[in-house]
């Protein structure tokens, strides 16, 4: 049975995200994208100015995840991103993490996963299904 997992429960931070972070991020996938470095590139776009890689603000749920939710250890099995409105870096975003199913049978909870821009609005929405330490769930 699955414990400490309640449908509605929620796990939030905040956080910055970095160019140094951002500059990171593009040497370890390759991508150096002009959306991502290129100030005069990015003036003539809709985002104005560069935008932080959306496949690391993405990432940004790993930690509750992988390390602190109910105390570590679960195993992602899908996650799905939609990305809203541009991250910059150097500014604050808002993670929120909140139970929207439990599927017993299975071993798996399934997550809304959402991060907020420092205007409280949602720029990146999606949903993750996750594997609970067998551990965890004894009773």
């Amino acid at each position: 049975m699955i414990r400490h997992f309640h449908i509605g429960d929620q796990k939030t931070y905040e956080r910055i995200i970095t160019q140094e972070e951002v500059n990171q991020f593009a040497k370890l996938t390759g991508d150096f994208n002009l959306a991502h470095f290129d100030e005069e590139y990015c003036a003539k776009t809709i985002f104005k100015k560069p935008i932080v890689h959306g496949m690391l603000i993405g990432s940004l749920f790993s930690k509750v995840f992988g390390s602190e939710y109910p105390g570590g250890g679960m195993i992602y099995c899908s996650q799905s991103l939609k990305f809203l409105k541009p991250i910059y870096p150097e500014t604050k975003v808002k993670i929120v993490i909140t139970v929207k199913d439990i599927i017993q049978e299975k071993n798996r909870v399934v997550f809304s996963t959402e991060i907020y821009n420092e205007n409280q609005e949602c720029a990146l929405t999606g949903e993750a299904m996750l594997m609970p330490r067998k551990d965890e769930n004894c009773e």
